[in-house]
């Protein structure tokens, strides 16, 4: 990326992290989308958005193919949509996802130490 990518138009720093994201967010439902969905109607957007992004990867990584003239879609768009929505459930069940992920990666660093390179089906033929 280069410096010019990593601010925004007001000169600003483009760089999101997770916690300004969580922010950014819920500043967006409470001032435009004018207040969050329940969390079953965000489970079920979440599945939406969830199988949008499988219907273009399982076409343009897998065996499916598109009709013809079906717009293959934007993976990143759709990728953002899922972030958007994890976003909103964890804004409402009070959840800090910047502390989460970092236990959840501690914990997989822990767990999976070694158990990945002794695993014989992930070594290069």
């Amino acid at each position: 990326m280069t410096k010019a990518e990593e601010t925004g138009a007001d000169g600003a720093s483009a760089e999101l992290t997770v916690a300004e994201a969580q922010r950014q967010v819920d500043q967006w439902i409470r001032t435009i989308g004018v207040r969050y969905f329940g969390e079953l109607t965000n489970l079920a957007q979440l599945v939406e958005e969830v199988g949008e992004v499988a219907r273009i990867l399982s076409r343009s990584c897998g065996e499916q193919s598109s009709k013809p003239g079906e717009p293959l879609g934007d993976l990143g768009d759709e990728l953002a949509d899922v972030l958007f929505v994890v976003i909103c459930l964890a804004n409402q069940s009070g959840i800090d996802l910047e502390a989460a992920l970092r236990r959840n990666l501690e914990k997989k660093t822990r767990r999976d130490a070694t158990r990945h390179q002794q695993n014989a089906k992930l070594r290069s033929p």
